[in-house]
Formats: C-alpha cells, structure tokens, sequence
C-alpha cells in the first residue's frame, strides 16, 4: 500500500512537473515584445532599420517565435523618416512569460507596463539595470517620448542605426530608472542620447553610458 502510494505521489509530481515545463515552452510561442539579448556587436550600427528587423525576426526564431513578423522599435531621420510607434503593428503586446506591455500602441506611449520585470530578452531573462553590474538599460530607440522620429540636424540614429563611430542616438530605460527622480530618467524610450570616448555610436561608447547595443521588438502581427 505504501509503496503504491510512494509510487503514485511521484508519477503526480513528475505530470506536475511535465505540464509546468510545457507551458513554460508555450509561452515564447506567443511572445510578441522582447528586449534583444544582443545587439549587433557593432554599436549602433545595426545595418539600417533592414538589419534591426533580421536581428529581431532571428532571435524570435531561435525562441521558438518565428512564425511572427518582427520589427524593431527604432525611428530614423531625414529624408523618408520612419516614426517607431508607426512599425509595430497595433498590439497587444506580450513578453515571454506572458504578461502584457500594452495593449496597443496609445497604452505603450502612455502607462505602459513596461519595467525591470517585464521588459525581458526573448530568452525570458531580464535585462540588468540601474544598481547591477554592468548596467545594459540603455535600449537604442532614436526616438521622441511618443514614439516619433527627431526633426532637425542633430543626429539621434547614428546615422539611421548605419554608424559606429561619430554620432549620437537617443535611448530609453528598460527598468525606467535614471540619475534622477523625474520622467526623462523613467523614460523607457527616450531618456537620453549617447555619448562616449569614441564618438557615440561604437560598442565602447554604449557600454560608458549603461549600454550594449539592445533594442525592443515587437511583433507587427
């Protein structure tokens, strides 16, 4: 009789555990915003808003969510600029563990539910922040607060994310904490631009300001 129940007790367990595992597999499937685990390794050169939308669409692939057509959330400049909020689709939004960002694109550039906890990698991981080591909360977004692209001369993009030397592009704060008490630290989108000993837009220069060369992406459908 004990053995019996001994027996049973773990042929539970093990479906406790089976059923946990499965769900927790499920979940990348229907993931639809992510922070990227990498960057390019080249800074903010990223090859154009072409090869943002490559790094996201590969690494929702290798998270078992390719089936999705991914775009970065990066604005660019100029002649033909492209606004952020425009190419990501119309929401909502979910990270790997399931959990809402937003649920279209006016929640995500209002009270979003964008956090140290829930901006996660699409590997379900989250991203380190103020307070760790080494700070990577810097997301490359060349973006206003609502989502818009930057009017004027001054370069936001690194050169519409095709440069990795001199230049500058604005970033937000994926755990929405900054230097100070105020919205532009808390800003997930647009806190500050970057700068370095380099130029501003190179690996090194990310890494000096709390960086690693992460974007968001998000699935347009």
């Amino acid at each position: 009789m004990i053995s019996a129940l001994r027996v049973s007790v773990v042929i539970s367990i093990a479906l406790l555990w089976l059923g946990a595992a499965a769900v927790a597999h499920a979940q990348p499937a229907n993931m639809s915003f992510f922070v990227t685990s990498a960057g390019s390794g080249k800074g903010a050169d990223l090859g154009g808003l072409a090869g943002a939308d490559k790094i996201c669409q590969e690494r929702a692939q290798a998270a078992g969510a390719g089936s999705k057509t991914w775009h970065a959330y990066l604005s660019t400049q100029g002649s033909g600029a492209v606004n952020a909020k425009d190419r990501i689709g119309g929401g909502p939004w979910q990270n790997a563990k399931g959990v809402v960002v937003a649920k279209d694109v006016a929640e995500l550039h209002g009270k979003n539910n964008i956090t140290k906890d829930t901006a996660l990698t699409e590997k379900g991981e989250k991203v380190n922040g103020r307070g760790d080591t080494p700070n990577m909360h810097d997301i490359l977004t060349g973006s206003q607060p609502d989502g818009t692209a930057f009017a004027g001369a001054d370069d936001r993009t690194c050169g519409n994310w095709m440069k990795s030397s001199q230049g500058s592009a604005m970033v937000g704060h994926s755990d929405r904490q900054g230097l100070r008490d105020d919205d532009v630290s808390k800003s997930w989108n647009s806190s500050h631009p970057s700068r370095g000993p380099d130029g501003g837009c190179s690996q090194n220069d990310l890494k000096s300001t709390g960086g690693n060369g992460f974007f968001y992406c998000f699935a347009t459908k």
